[in-house]
């Protein structure tokens, strides 16, 4: 009897060691340190007289493993904001309308937008090929990221469809201008201090 019950201390301490330096590496985003961008291509037989988007997409929360070398994001749609600097301020207002619409982002019906990553393979020296999903306009697929790290920023990249995500790209103009399918996002990612 006396074995059985240190027996069910020693267990119970290693389990609890085990939890502790496994949830040891895990950091919240420091959501006022990290930004994100989306960038949105023009195309079409006039998109010379179009521009192309720049939208900056803030981050509302997310956690980092360095350990395990998992992430998850979270970005509130409402809050995604163009800023085309070549566009005027009538332009801006008029795409954000359209964006966050039911035409393309529908953010009242699909408000989260998420990241989580499902694996991470070295690719050199301080940098990995991140491989997750993406949850986007209630559809949820596979994307790939760069991830490189310098000076504590996670900064990459990732391309992927909008059709994907069952968006239709946006067209104007009897669909002489309108948005590329594939459109690119950005990031420089910062942890919280422990």
């Amino acid at each position: 009897m006396r074995v059985t019950g240190w027996c069910s201390t020693i267990a119970v301490l290693v389990l609890t060691l085990t939890h502790s330096n496994a949830t040891a590496q895990q950091r919240s985003i420091d959501v006022s340190k990290s930004t994100l961008t989306v960038r949105v291509y023009k195309a079409g037989v006039f998109s010379a007289f179009a521009h192309d988007h720049e939208i900056v997409a803030p981050i509302a929360g997310g956690r980092a493993d360095t350990t395990a070398r998992h992430v998850d994001l979270q970005v509130d749609s409402a809050k995604l904001r163009v800023n085309d600097p070549k566009g005027s301020e009538g332009d801006r207002a008029q795409i954000q309308k359209t964006m966050l619409g039911p035409e393309v982002l529908d953010s009242e019906r699909y408000p989260k937008i998420e990241f989580r990553s499902t694996a991470a393979e070295p690719n050199g020296a301080d940098s990995w090929t991140v491989r997750g999903t993406l949850t986007l306009h209630g559809q949820t697929a596979p994307v790939t990221v760069r991830v490189t790290e310098r000076a504590g920023h996670f900064t990459g990249s990732s391309a992927f469809r909008l059709t994907e995500f069952s968006i239709k790209p946006v067209r104007i103009a009897g669909g002489t201008v309108k948005v590329k399918d594939e459109v690119r996002i950005e990031f420089d990612i910062q942890l919280a201090r422990h």
